[in-house]
C-alpha cells in the first residue's frame, strides 16, 4: 500500500525527532565517559551501551572515536562558555577563563582534557581532530573578544592575536599539565590583567 504524502511526511518528522534525539545522547554519553574512564579507556561500544543506540549508529555519524569525541567535547565546552559580550575585554575574558580554570581545577574535566592532550602526542589521528575542531573553536572564541577590543579602542590595532591567544590557553596547558601552581580563578585574573597591561591602549 502506497503511504499518503502526509502519512510519509509525519514519517520521516519522527525520524529526525529520534535522530536529533540519538545525536544528543551520545553526545552526552562520550562526554560522560571521557570524564569516567579517560580516551583510552573508553570505546564506541561503551558509548553505545550508555547512549542506548546500535553500534553502527556511531558508525554511521563518525568516522572513528576521535572524531566523536572531539566533536562530543567541543559542543559541551561551546555550550558552557559560549562567546561573552560584556562591553569591555577585561571582563569578558575573565567570563571565559576563571569558570573555565575552576572546572578544570576541580572536576573530572580537566583530568579528561590532559589526557587526550596527552594521548594526541602519540596519536596523529587523535591530534588532528583535536586541533582542528576542539582547540580552534576556543582560539576563534578569545580572537573574537580581542578584535572587539580592539574595534573599540580598547587594545592596540597591531596586536599579535595569536600571540595573545597563546599567551593565555599557553598558561592554561603548563598549568593543567605540570600541575606545578594553582590553575585557578585567581590565576586567570592575574594572568589576564598581565597580558592585557601589554596590549592595551
Amino acid at each position: 500500500m502506497t503511504q499518503s504524502p502526509k502519512d510519509q511526511n509525519t514519517l520521516a518528522k519522527k525520524a529526525r525527532r529520534r535522530s536529533q534525539s540519538s545525536h544528543e545522547n551520545i553526545l552526552k554519553a562520550t562526554v560522560e565517559l571521557l570524564e569516567e574512564v579517560g580516551y583510552v579507556n573508553m570505546s564506541i561500544e561503551g558509548i553505545a551501551r550508555r547512549a542506548r543506540v546500535g553500534k553502527q549508529t556511531i558508525y554511521r555519524w563518525w568516522p572513528s572515536k576521535a572524531a566523536l569525541v572531539m566533536e562530543a567535547y567541543t559542543t559541551v565546552v561551546a555550550k558552557k562558555f559560549p562567546i561573552p559580550n560584556t562591553g569591555k575585554v577585561q571582563e569578558d575574558l575573565e567570563v571565559i577563563f576563571c569558570p573555565l580554570f575552576k572546572v578544570l581545577n576541580t572536576t573530572t574535566a580537566g583530568t579528561a582534557l590532559a589526557g587526550i592532550m596527552t594521548e594526541a602526542q602519540n596519536n596523529p589521528e587523535l591530534a588532528q581532530a583535536f586541533r582542528e575542531q576542539f582547540v580552534a573553536s576556543r582560539r576563534t572564541v578569545i580572537k573574537t573578544i580581542l578584535e572587539s577590543g580592539i574595534k573599540r579602542g580598547e587594545l592596540r590595532k597591531d596586536i599579535d592575536l595569536e600571540c595573545a591567544v597563546d599567551s593565555l590557553y599557553g598558561a592554561m596547558w603548563y598549568r593543567l599539565l605540570l600541575a606545578h601552581a594553582p590553575l585557578d580563578e585567581n590565576f586567570a585574573q592575574i594572568l589576564i590583567a598581565q597580558l592585557l597591561k601589554g596590549i592595551q591602549v
